[in-house]
């Protein structure tokens, strides 16, 4: 059990960067769509599906990769793992930038930001950053260090959003009254391109701030380490493709499944815009995760039951937090939604199964610790190429049909084959002995709450029900506080 409240601990912390900085960054959607067309909004969009599919590529699974040799019994110095990843992710995010210059012009045709080059390099820089500040940032998951982790990411999302402010609120009303004292570095024409400018500047003070992590120990490469890890990620980089691909791909290939370019544009936008409704849910599995990793290849140290007892544990802990949460936003998503603009509020129906997809990602995760603790990782990259399969498969059928509402379903279709292929097959190869009976009883648990305080306990006050919305997701609280006998001051008496 101190494994367990070891691990809630530290997710608790990471959650605190992932959730401020995700609600700062969510608090930037109403301004952005109000600022900015639909239209353009989906540029943006757009814009980040392709970043956060060129960011895994850029990291090929490293970051893992590190934690699993900084672990390992055969090489038994941590920071020579350490430097040798480091000084492969330096040269590749070098070469990236290099080759993104050398072919300006193609990738500015394919990001869909023709007239606007400088928006590719401005990113490409920001990715290559990013890229290679991963590994710092999993140095200090190793350490055991979330706070300084946390702090980090908080300053680089201020920076981010005080940047945004300052771009798309002030300027404007500057460059009005006195154009003279901004037009040196500011033009009204470049429009979203201030929010792709944010990101990099803010990417560059966050590598500044990670010095001190980058100082302290001699630089080494290894070739022979540097091949072992680049084997164990090999298929980690499939994985981390497929997976954010299966995020991604349907925001990039929604323009060239609809018609019209404008109608895919606007939709795209509306898409984006209530995709970071459900972002709440994301917040949560990315905090877990940040804490789950180092924990699994800590706790495999341990033999015997213990050690197993842990993972289940966690699953389960997983499961009852992320239900709760999706009750929290679901029954308050009226008040929610007045994040982004009314023009968005059609596409408010997508969020209920992109929260639960998530959530169905989240589990995929916690399954994903038997082929990750027995080196092999190959099954990973099987389950997210046939999760992004479905995905293709469903985007391309049910998009010109149902517009975005085809990406939700495709969204959830992927991650519920993948969970279900990684337990069946984690179950008969190195079988954990999850509580899948106790699990299933608290979605049920959930489903029933969550039609009760939806459908049921309705009154015609708002207060009302709100109030009666809280008393159920309470008694949700109870009742897995009693089923898992966690003592609590008072109510276990």
């Amino acid at each position: 059990m101190a494994a367990i409240k070891g691990l809630m601990k530290d997710t608790a912390i990471y959650g605190v960067s992932s959730i401020v900085g995700r609600f700062l960054n969510w608090c930037l959607v109403p301004l952005y769509t109000i600022m900015f067309p639909a239209a353009e909004y989906g540029v943006v969009t757009y814009v980040y599906s392709v970043v956060a599919l060129a960011l895994i590529i850029l990291t090929y699974g490293m970051e893992t990769g590190f934690f699993r040799f900084a672990n390992h019994e055969r090489w038994k110095d941590p920071m020579q793992v350490y430097s040798t990843a480091l000084i492969s992710l330096a040269v590749s995010s070098t070469l990236f930038v290099a080759l993104v210059c050398a072919f300006l012009s193609p990738v500015t045709h394919f990001m869909e930001c023709d007239g606007h080059p400088s928006f590719v390099v401005v990113m490409a820089v920001c990715v290559a950053i990013d890229a290679f500040t991963a590994l710092p940032f999993s140095y200090l998951r190793y350490r055991k260090r979330p706070v300084r982790f946390a702090m980090l990411r908080i300053v680089n999302i201020a920076v981010n959003i005080g940047l945004n402010l300052f771009f798309i609120l002030l300027c404007p009303q500057i460059y009005k009254t006195a154009p003279q004292t901004i037009d040196w570095f500011y033009s009204p024409d470049y429009g979203i391109g201030y929010i792709f400018a944010a990101n990099l500047i803010a990417s560059a003070v966050t590598l500044v701030m990670l010095i001190p992590e980058l100082r302290g120990f001699r630089w080494q490469f290894c070739p022979r380490l540097w091949r072992e890890m680049l084997a164990y990620s090999a298929p980690l980089l499939v994985l981390g493709v497929a997976g954010i691909m299966n995020q991604t791909i349907d925001k990039i290939l929604y323009p060239s499944l609809v018609s019209d370019p404008a109608q895919a544009m606007e939709g795209l936008g509306i898409y984006g815009a209530n995709y970071k409704i459900a972002i709440v849910m994301v917040m949560f599995i990315q905090a877990f995760r940040f804490a789950y990793e180092p924990f699994i290849f800590a706790q495999s140290r341990q033999k015997g039951e213990g050690q197993y007892q842990a993972y289940r544990d966690a699953m389960k802990y997983f499961v009852i937090f992320a239900l709760m949460i999706f009750m929290g936003v679901m029954f308050y998503l009226d008040i929610l939604k007045y994040f982004i603009s009314p023009r968005y509020f059609s596409g408010l129906a997508v969020v209920p199964i992109i929260m639960m997809a998530e959530l169905f990602f989240g589990i995929f995760f916690n399954l994903s610790l038997w082929y990750k603790l027995t080196d092999r990782t190959v099954w990973g990259m099987y389950f997210s190429l046939i999760g992004l399969a479905v995905t293709i498969g469903l985007n391309a059928v049910l998009v010109p049909r149902f517009g975005y509402m085809g990406c939700a379903w495709a969204a959830f279709c992927c991650y519920a084959v993948m969970m279900v292929s990684s337990y069946f097959v984690g179950r008969a190869k190195h079988p954990i002995g999850y509580p899948v009976r106790r699990i299933a009883a608290y979605f049920l648990v959930a489903a029933g709450l969550y039609v009760l305080g939806m459908y049921v306990l309705v009154t015609p006050w708002s207060c009302a029900n709100y109030a009666l919305r809280a008393l159920t997701r309470a008694a949700y609280a109870l009742q897995a506080v009693k089923g898992e006998n966690v003592k609590i001051p008072y109510l276990n008496r």
